[in-house]
């Protein structure tokens, strides 16, 4: 049941706890997890275990020293999509090739990707629609959001659509 066409990047994390529920999602839902050094904090730190609900050792997970590392790292052909709020399309746009590995890229919380990366990559960079009413969403909310538009847009192909433990409701 394992595929991991669907890959998550994260740019010099911040939070434990926001990286923590990214790790809970990608093992929910068989996704790689890609972390960008430096980090703030440590792999070993009690609210990034206590936030991933202790499956760390289901999580499949790729470390890299520089985001120029982790680029090399990438196959060729893989599809690579920034998001970002400086975006000039919407993730509504973002055409999934489920043939293909796909790469979501995010930046760290305080300060998102870096400029230049953006300015590279500009044609696959992608914002998240929002209001005006805030700056930015939080990390771990974009990545469980992209994650299940990519699982929906697949038609949940390889996710189970019924609880597998077998709870019966009473």
């Amino acid at each position: 049941m394992k595929s991991y066409k669907l890959n998550i990047v994260l740019f010099e994390p911040e939070i434990p706890e926001n990286t923590g529920n990214i790790s809970r999602t990608c093992v929910g839902f068989n996704v790689k997890l890609h972390l960008i050094r430096p980090y703030g904090f440590f792999l070993n730190d009690k609210k990034y275990i206590r936030s991933s609900v202790n499956y760390q050792d289901k999580l499949i997970l790729q470390e890299h020293d520089s985001i120029e590392e982790f680029l090399k790292s990438v196959p060729k052909n893989s599809n690579l999509f920034f998001i970002s709020r400086y975006g000039l399309k919407t993730t509504d746009k973002i055409k999934f090739n489920f043939q293909k590995d796909t790469y979501l890229i995010f930046g760290k919380e305080s300060t998102g990707l870096p400029k230049d990366i953006l300015t590279k990559y500009i044609d696959h960079v992608y914002r998240i629609p929002t209001t005006d009413n805030i700056r930015s969403l939080n990390l771990s909310n974009c990545v469980a959001m992209l994650v299940y538009d990519y699982h929906k847009t697949n038609k949940f192909k390889k996710m189970h659509k019924f609880d597998p433990f077998k709870t019966v409701l009473k």
